[in-house]
């Protein structure tokens, strides 16, 4: 079944899932001002995830901004009026705990994992990061340092790099396409002022999910979450809704080659999947298992197993709110580049045309369904599971409710999703010694 659409109402509390399918009881609470709490009890664990969810990634961000959301994850890390740097840190580390964040294109996650009963802690160390951070001069101006070497890094890694140079292929030079990371020049120009600013904007309790999984109570988390956030939880607001449809995509996809002396040719072949909320989501996902998402996927046994092209081959989607991406990559030596890319544009076609065989919609069922079960066995997947699903989902799908609709798609399903996404116009990124070899398609 899919569980209850989610309250609106500030000050109540909703039990949205009842602990069956092997998952634990979801309650969920709106404070005052907006702030969402929904918890997951495993009380068979001794271990808890906590994590607050900001509704801002790379996406929001303005040409001026480029950056931002990922500079701000950093600068929360720098210092509250409560502790420094270094107490933020050696809290955690004092208890054996995790403390950690990263920024998507649409969310930021700041997260926590320790023994249950180091709650507590965690809750008050991640709440105070996130509601009371100084954003400090200094500390803005040092993790610039830090950034720009994230960057360097990053270009030196091809594999990596050429995820970032396909998206701008793809989606062009708007917010979606550009990296998460900003860029040089856009760091070096983002002063205090602005990645305060940038702060207060979006970093307010309407635009927060807070997320606890494991042996928690949920009636503790929601006091412990009220007590480190209650100058801020006041008015009426209620909580923002979550980012759906919006944008369309005409796409003019592009070519990208870049000259880089690599051992390696790295190639990103692919175009326009489909959004979180469209239901075609889970036969493309099937799909992407049979064709590159396993050991026994037609690219893998085509590339390398047939033939000892390349070492690592894969397809992958990615679901945002009014649009995705569905992509296949590629690492061989330079010389073996063009054949490598002419296999993948014939399976990609031979997909779209001839869509998959029993065997193969069966095997990519039980992949799709394994992954997602098998995931799920930690407290921070589930504490991910729930807080993401709270700030970018209508309701909280129950997992056998995803089970179930991975085991109902049909090859049909399948031919008619493959028919759409992969006819698409492709963009390319190629990165390796090729000087101004034309890849075009």
């Amino acid at each position: 079944m899919t569980l209850p659409a989610r309250a609106q109402e500030p000050g109540t509390t909703h039990t949205i899932h009842p602990g069956t399918d092997g998952a634990g009881v979801v309650r969920r609470t709106v404070l005052p001002g907006g702030l969402r709490v929904i918890t997951e009890t495993m009380p068979t664990v001794r271990s808890a995830a906590f994590g607050i969810w900001a509704g801002v990634g790379s996406r929001d961000e303005s040409p001026a901004d480029a950056g931002a959301s990922h500079y701000l994850e950093h600068v929360l890390f720098k210092g509250t009026e409560r502790r420094t740097a270094l107490q933020i840190s050696a809290a955690m580390d004092a208890v054996g705990g995790d403390l950690n964040a990263f920024t998507a294109k649409e969310y930021t996650c700041y997260y926590a994992r320790v023994l249950d009963s180091d709650l507590p802690l965690a809750v008050d160390v991640v709440s105070d990061m996130v509601a009371d951070s100084l954003n400090l001069p200094e500390d803005v101006e040092a993790e610039r340092g830090v950034i720009l070497e994230e960057i360097h890094m990053r270009d030196d890694d091809p594999s990596d790099l050429v995820h970032d140079e396909f998206s701008l292929a793809l989606y062009g030079d708007v917010p979606i396409g550009r990296p998460i990371l900003g860029t040089i020049e856009s760091i070096n120009a983002l002063t205090r002022d602005r990645v305060h600013g940038y702060y207060r904007e979006h970093y307010r309790p309407p635009n927060l999910v807070v997320s606890a999984a494991g042996n928690v109570d949920h009636d503790e988390v929601v006091r412990l979450t009220q007590q480190a956030f209650a100058a801020h939880l006041t008015g009426d607001d209620r909580p923002a809704a979550p980012r759906l449809g919006g944008e369309t995509w005409p796409g003019t996809p592009t070519v990208r080659v870049l000259d880089k002396d690599t051992e390696q040719a790295h190639i990103v072949l692919g175009g326009l999947g489909v959004a979180r909320t469209d239901d075609r989501r889970f036969a493309l996902g099937v799909l992407n298992a049979a064709l590159g998402g396993g050991m026994s996927s037609r690219l893998f046994q085509e590339i390398r197993e047939k033939r000892g092209l390349a070492y690592s081959v894969y397809s992958y989607t990615a679901q945002y709110a009014d649009t995705g991406t569905f992509g296949v990559y590629a690492g061989c030596q330079p010389g073996k580049a063009d054949e490598v890319l002419q296999i993948c544009r014939e399976e990609i076609a031979r997909a779209a045309e001839d869509g998959l065989t029993a065997e193969e919609l069966e095997r990519g069922k039980g992949q799709l369904r394994g992954g997602m079960v098998l995931g799920l066995e930690d407290t921070g997947s589930r504490m991910s599971r729930i807080g993401k699903s709270e700030l970018v989902y209508e309701s909280l799908l129950a997992v056998d409710d995803l089970l179930a609709r991975i085991e109902a798609v049909t090859l049909d399903d399948v031919l008619a999703v493959a028919q759409d996404v992969l006819t698409q116009p492709q963009a390319l990124t190629v990165i390796g010694p090729f000087g101004d070899r034309d890849f075009s398609l």
